[in-house]
């Protein structure tokens, strides 16, 4: 008998017709959809370079891909070449395409939201914010630090929605066009100028005689190798990614689009929710398969949810009636609608449930056994974090341990207000004796009397004319000789070691902050740079409120401790237990704000649909939807007056309209009287991607790992960074110019490395340098090597090495080419900026050796290292089975150190100073990590 539902067994076989799946929440999408794919490279003309997926994250682009591979191994066996199969967001795969095909786009860093809106403050004027006229009475033009975030969303508007430019005012206009021209300048792209330049290509004609080589291949590419598209969350999708959709099925590609129009949660972003309401209507012959079963929830949950989406007007949704079918068994009490005196009373009440949940049975699955459940089995969704306060308070108060998902509240900690007061104490804002009171209330140093060295260091880094070099003033090095200084580090940190482990994370998020400030002001003058550096951290409108909404977590081991996130945040989790509190009139549905908005710059009438930039009831009530689907047996649903504000003294309609459910109770008759089992956290195998330079710290010192890319510790920026880079972009342009017949000459060296060499954080004299020396290693390549540019089989080549269940390392090779003994090498170029041990990068080039055999189902004959600068040792051996069986052994401990979260340091880092900047925190391991 199948394990799959009639519906879900329809969908898993229809592999012709465009394809829309109605998934509800908890209906097992990511199953399906991953049964369809292994299904889709069972047919004999397919191969996974075939199909793309895109999916709404980058976890989740996880999770469907170690599905797929888990199925394909199952059904099809070793199946050669998954790597080429794109798993991942739209944005990943727009870049991916621009940085293969298009040579101009190699050398493009990419801005985050928190990234782009410092280069939109601190180049206001460039970037068109504070010329950019508005009707809003209080102000002709926008701010500067108070309304970028809004000029990001008039951005967003301008270039991703069907806007009629005839309607928005010369001025606005002019501001988009300053903005990118200023991306072009300083050759970045933000998340909408990939798809945007992306959606270019893809819509050009492939007759065109002016078209470049690359960009023909580019639409060859398209047009013969992909055959299949899924985008997962597809009432998520906007205008402009709907573009880059057509764009990839234009020449016959089967579409299967999945969604649900009851959790279009992101229309402030520009989703539309027509696209998957009209998407029948739009595309021929399309196959409609509701996927209505909730296999996550009891029957009162999914009741509940069917109730609320069904309070979206009948034009808004798609009919359909989500239908339990899960194990979880509902009892009277286990959903509450509860009002409380206060805040403070509402928090003690979820905080007393928490600890009343700790060891009641719970079964995960059918056929599973029953485990006492833990605190990372309870979420509270917030409709903001600004609400969380009281709740965080109680649960510090009690030791219970939580996360708050996100860095919303990373700038209220004492720790980093302490690590903030020591940057106002060098621009002279506050005294040694204030500084010494915030060390004091963090409570960071194991002794006190080393903060006289920390500011002795402080004080020499306040003197900005010790020399003329920017890198002098590196305000990431400042810090991490500070911490050195004072001795902190996981070992050292007072308290228990969940604590330690909590503050090295805020650290490691301060880092990151750092790297974030300094990747735009890094050539900034130097006292100008540092006081625009405490004006970031301590103004509300800067730091505080751009890390509101920056999600910056890893995701590679989940701690056993109470989630506090948003609802949007939640989307596509779930939890046993569920509280949503706050649930007051204007809070949740929230109210549309005051103040000025995108429309005050953008004629409404401009937009299509303007009005669901605002938002309204009816996007509140899929948000609502949402936090109460989340949960599988317990949902506490809670409000409470707060006294104080007139606004928030009244139960939300949401409120008073669930209260009434058959399904809902309004007192807490308490948890039913059953024996405690021991509190067992769910155990999941995360599903992880690793790229080789996170590979590479985990094989020499796994610790070293956790302080960049669980912690989020940065080194510091090198001046040099982007020469190693734009050495390998010029050499990947020549190689694969080469593959389309298109050979290069050594009389292109200049405009190659003008192409492609971008230094931004070198200073003019070493920036000429730095040009001379590409120079110079081009043409030294050209005449040692020209004549392998006939020879390259593969450049750039993307692999992938599935090295245990659910952990991937994926990477690029820099060049697979024939020798002349007719050999297969796998080949490395190195530069000097490229410091690293000759061991490591045989470790390198054995994995790259992996995934070329998972590539291509062949080994290579040899593993090769090219110094393109006159320096460094050569590497040049036989692939033979013991050296993959080796690397294969050292990346499989690896990969179990990850998931049973084991981060051990047993390494000597006193000589690895040169090209480690972390070594001496790594040295600070606990004895068990």
């Amino acid at each position: 008998m199948s394990m799959y539902t009639v519906a879900q067994q329809a969908a898993i076989e229809e592999l012709d017709a465009p394809l829309q799946l109605i998934a509800c929440a908890g209906s097992g999408k990511t199953q399906v959809i991953s049964q369809r794919i292994s299904r889709i490279l069972g047919r004999p003309d397919v191969a996974p370079g075939n199909i793309v997926a895109f999916t709404f994250t980058e976890k989740a682009a996880a999770e469907l891909k170690e599905r797929i591979h888990r199925i394909v191994r199952e059904e099809h066996g070793d199946v050669t070449g998954l790597a080429e199969m794109y798993i991942g967001t739209m944005h990943g795969y727009a870049l991916n395409l621009l940085q293969t095909y298009v040579p101009e786009a190699f050398k493009y860093g990419v801005l985050t939201d928190v990234t782009q809106r410092l280069l939109i403050d601190r180049e206001s004027t460039k970037s068109g914010l504070t010329t950019c006229p508005t009707t809003a009475p209080s102000r002709p033009t926008l701010w500067r630090y108070v309304d970028s975030k809004l000029y990001m969303q008039v951005l967003s508007i301008l270039q991703e929605d069907q806007v009629d430019f005839d309607l928005v005012p010369e001025g606005v206009s002019d501001s988009l066009q300053s903005y990118v021209e200023l991306l072009t300048r300083r050759k970045y792209f933000d998340y909408t100028a990939m798809i945007a330049n992306a959606v270019a290509f893809l819509e050009s004609d492939p007759d065109d005689d002016d078209l470049t080589i690359p960009e023909r291949e580019l639409l060859r590419h398209i047009r013969t190798d992909i055959k299949y598209v899924v985008v997962d969350e597809y009432q998520d999708v906007n205008p402009l990614q709907e573009k880059l959709i057509a764009g990839l099925v234009r020449w016959g590609a089967n579409l299967c689009v999945v969604g649900d129009d009851d959790q279009t949660i992101y229309q402030w972003r520009g989703s539309e929710v027509s696209n998957i309401l009209t998407f029948a209507n739009r595309h021929e012959a399309v196959r409609t398969i509701e996927l209505s079963d909730n296999f996550r929830s009891s029957k009162g949950i999914v009741r509940l949810g069917r109730t609320i989406a069904e309070w979206l007007p009948d034009a808004e949704r798609l009919p359909k009636a989500m239908e339990y079918a899960s194990h979880q068994q509902w009892a009277l009490g286990d959903i509450l609608a509860l009002e409380f005196q206060d805040p403070d009373a509402e928090a003690n009440w979820i905080a007393d449930r928490i600890h009343a949940l700790r060891g009641m049975p719970f079964t995960d699955t059918p056929d599973a056994s029953p485990r006492g459940l833990s605190w990372s089995d309870c979420a509270v969704l917030f409709r903001t974090v600004k609400d969380a306060e009281p709740l965080v308070d109680e649960l510090r108060r009690r030791g219970v341990p939580y996360i708050i998902k996100g860095l919303a509240r990373l700038f209220e900690a004492p720790e980093i207000q302490a690590l903030v007061g020591m940057f106002r104490f060098m621009v002279g804002e506050i005294t040694e004796a204030d500084l010494v009171g915030f060390f004091d209330t963090a409570d960071l140093l194991a002794d006190k009397n080393l903060l006289r060295r920390g500011i002795r260091i402080l004080t020499e880094g306040a003197n900005f004319d010790r020399g003329g070099r920017w890198g002098t003033y590196n305000i990431q090095r400042l810090y991490l000789d500070v911490l050195e200084a004072l001795d902190v580090n996981e070992a050292t940190i007072p308290g228990a070691p969940a604590r330690a482990e909590l503050v090295m994370y805020q650290l490691g998020k301060f880092s990151q902050a750092i790297s974030d400030f300094e990747a735009i002001y890094f050539a900034s003058d130097p006292a100008r740079k540092y006081e625009a550096f405490v004006r970031f951290l301590t103004d509300e409108r800067q730091a505080p409120s751009y890390y509101e909404e920056a999600d910056d977590d890893s995701g590679y081991a989940t701690p056993d401790a109470v989630t506090i996130t948003t609802v949007h945040r939640s989307k596509g989790m779930q939890w046993p237990a569920v509280f949503v509190p706050c649930l007051r009139k204007n809070r949740f549905p929230m109210r549309t704000m005051g103040g000025i908005n995108p429309f005050h710059v953008i004629p409404v009438e401009a937009v299509p649909n303007g009005a669901r930039y605002r938002g309204g009831l009816s996007e509140e009530t899929r948000l609502f939807y949402v936090a109460v689907t989340r949960a599988q047996k317990y949902l506490a649903l809670s409000w409470a007056p707060i006294a104080a504000n007139q606004q928030a003294r009244r139960q939300s309609d949401f409120f008073r309209d669930i209260s009434g459910s058959d399904w809902v109770v309004t007192a807490d008759p308490g948890l039913p009287d059953r024996e405690r089992l021991e509190p067992s956290p769910k155990s999941e195998t995360p599903a992880i991607t690793i790229s080789f330079s996170e590979l590479k710290y985990l094989l020499e010192c796994p610790y070293s790992f956790k302080l960049r890319f669980m912690y989020g510790f940065n080194p510091p920026i090198h001046e040099a960074l982007g020469y190693g880079k734009g050495l390998h972009d010029a050499l990947a342009e020549m190689h694969k110019r080469a593959l389309a017949g298109d050979l290069p000459s050594k009389a292109e060296v200049v405009d190659l490395v003008d192409r492609h060499l971008h230094t931004p954080y070198a200073y003019p004299a070493l920036r000429e340098q730095l040009h001379a020396a590409a120079v110079k290693a081009l043409d030294r390549y050209f005449d040692e090597h020209g004549e392998d540019l006939t020879r390259t089989e593969h450049s750039e080549k993307q692999i992938e090495v599935v090295v245990a269940p659910g952990v991937t390392i994926d990477g690029r090779i820099d060049l697979i080419k024939r020798l002349e003994t007719d050999e297969i090498a796998i080949v490395d170029f190195k530069s000097t900026e490229d410091a690293q041990k000759t061991s490591m990068t045989r470790d390198q080039l054995s994995v790259y050796a992996l995934g070329y055999e998972e590539l291509t189902g062949h080994s290579a004959d040899r593993i090769q290292v090219l110094n393109l600068d006159d320096k460094g040792d050569h590497l040049n051996e036989a692939v033979s089975p013991a050296l993959l069986a080796a690397i294969q052994s050292k990346i499989e401990i690896v990969a179990s150190d990850i998931r049973g979260n084991h981060f051990a340091c047993g390494h000597d880092h006193s000589r690895d100073t040169a090209y480690n900047d972390l070594a001496w925190l790594a040295t600070g391991a606990p004895a068990e990590a």
